[in-house]
């Protein structure tokens, strides 16, 4: 009891804080907000400060601390519960704090390494960047071919972990009350959503799990042109440690040595397009936070991303759902768009289809009427998804997280080319996706897979049914023996039973089976 008390304080200071700030004002005019909560926002201070003097709700977080910040840049990835101007401002929150002492990251290297930081890096630099969950400092190892590397070395802040355990049971409970009272937050899912927050942060305070981000994603993009993941020193790295390749590039944010750089700037918008779209679509793993702090040009000229603490993952359905609406607004197909939808379960059932196709068919006629380089692909998917929330469609977070990152990502490449025509851009990407897993080619892959997962379960059917027989001859024993009042004749009728629906089950993976390599055969002909 007390704790949640004091989790309700802490919610009713971090109000007063966002509210002093301006962060709540637009409550007032909201005529959706009971008015007895707006007497209590204008007591915790709503609607005291002029509009000049507003310094805004990112502001207002960046005061309340690090678990504050991480919440703020997460909801800017969910418009659909604070709304796209309010998510808009909150993606231009920075996470940048005042760096902690260089004596306590020493300790924190050799707690996390186990040997004195001045033995394993030298020299090790002051702090060159600081967050809010770590610092990072430049510094140089000798590699295992004895050559001296320039790298960075990246430290947890010491008790990050215990503060951002308590700030998130504050968000619990804020999430718990928000569902308790509104229909519109259970359809939000604001306590998953926060569940979402805690693992998302439970992986960003594991830096071995953000190394092993990066060599995932290093051996997927192995092969693609212009882009690729920093180096990591795998020996130098701990859970509270992670050290990786330094990159001596250009940073996207610098646009007078851009400018300087003679680089196809144009031809960089369209990198940082296809290489976010591989990324999602052909491997299902994104970097989900590409601003242009985390971008930087090498001496090759390759696209080069750091920082992957925050990751995104799509699983196959997702993929090809997101291919699907994609090219049906492309073919003007809304009916198609809609079915994706139901066929996912994405949209509840009970809705009508019809009129889902409707309302697509109004986002996407204005877009064809439009210059193709006015057609923003994330504009289009946020649209997309404030009209699925009229039609019950559960929160998908994986889906907007996607969208929030197209959303950052276009805004990159505009950068580099504001004339930049994202349909030609994304074109290849897409379709070449689109041929390998939804044409003839991925019909025969879903095919041989589906055989040979249905090979897999009938090769294991003589275990199953030695294990059947076990387990009825072990009924009939307890039959015998008092444990169960069953005669033989009902143990017997139960193991034929048994036998039956096992053979029928059988029977019908058989008939699947060879119904799939006929339909593989034909699609190969």
């Amino acid at each position: 009891m007390f704790n949640k008390l004091r989790h309700l304080f802490k919610l009713a200071r971090a109000g007063r804080t966002i509210a002093r700030h301006g962060g709540l004002d637009a409550a007032l005019d909201d005529d959706n907000v009971p008015s007895a909560a707006k007497s209590v926002l204008r007591l915790l201070g709503a609607g005291k400060s002029s509009r000049e003097q507003r310094s805004g709700l990112a502001e207002a977080l960046n005061e309340l601390g690090p678990s504050y910040i991480k919440l703020g840049q997460f909801l800017a990835t969910r418009p659909d519960m604070i709304g796209s101007e309010r998510a808009g401002a909150l993606r231009q929150l920075q996470d940048r704090m005042k760096p902690f002492d260089m004596n306590e990251a020493r300790e924190a290297i050799q707690a996390g390494l186990g040997r004195p930081a001045g033995e394993i890096f030298q020299p090790l630099s002051d702090p060159v960047a600081a967050a809010s969950i770590a610092q990072v400092h430049k510094a140089q190892v000798i590699d295992e071919a004895g050559n001296r590397r320039d790298v960075a070395v990246k430290v947890l802040r010491p008790g990050v972990e215990a503060r951002f355990r308590d700030d998130l049971e504050t968000f619990f409970t804020a999430a718990r009350l928000a569902e308790r009272f509104s229909a519109e937050a259970r359809r939000l899912n604001f306590v998953k959503a926060v569940a979402t927050l805690e693992r998302s942060v439970e992986l960003e305070m594991d830096l071995r799990l953000e190394a092993a981000a990066m060599s995932e994603m290093a051996e997927n993009t192995r092969d693609d042109p212009g882009f690729r993941v920093p180096e990591i020193f795998w020996q130098q790295t701990s859970r509270r440690i992670l050290t990786s390749e330094w990159i001596d590039g250009i940073a996207l944010t610098d646009d007078k040595a851009l400018a300087a750089s003679g680089l196809d700037l144009p031809g960089l918008g369209d990198t940082v397009i296809q290489s976010f779209l591989r990324h999602a679509m052909r491997d299902g793993f994104f970097h989900a936070d590409m601003h242009q702090g985390n971008l930087f040009i090498d001496a090759r000229n390759d696209l080069v991303a750091v920082d992957f603490g925050i990751m995104g993952r799509l699983s196959m359905k997702d993929r090809r759902f997101l291919a699907e609406i994609l090219w049906g607004f492309i073919k003007r197909d809304y009916k198609r768009i809609a079915t994706v939808h139901f066929e996912a379960g994405y949209v509840p059932a009970g809705q009508d289809v019809d009129l889902f196709a409707q309302a697509l068919r109004a986002i996407g006629e204005p877009i064809m009427g439009r210059n193709s380089t006015d057609i923003s692909m994330a504009r289009l998917l946020t649209q997309l998804f404030e009209v699925t929330g009229q039609f019950n469609m559960e929160t998908q977070p994986q889906l907007i997280l996607l969208q929030k990152t197209m959303v950052v990502v276009e805004g990159v490449a505009r950068s580099f080319n504001p004339k930049l025509n994202m349909w030609v851009t994304a074109e290849p990407v897409v379709a070449e996706w689109m041929e390998q897993k939804l044409g003839a080619q991925g019909r025969l892959e879903d095919a041989a897979e589906g055989a040979a997962t249905l090979g897999r379960l009938a090769a294991s059917f003589p275990e199953v049914l030695s294990e059947l027989g076990q387990a009825s001859a072990l009924v009939s024993s307890m039959a015998q023996s008092g444990g169960i009042r069953l005669d033989s004749d009902t143990t017997e009728a139960i193991a034929a039973a048994q036998a039956r629906h096992s053979a029928s089950n059988r029977g019908a993976l058989w008939v699947g089976a060879v119904a799939l390599v006929v339909l593989a055969v034909s699609l190969a002909l």
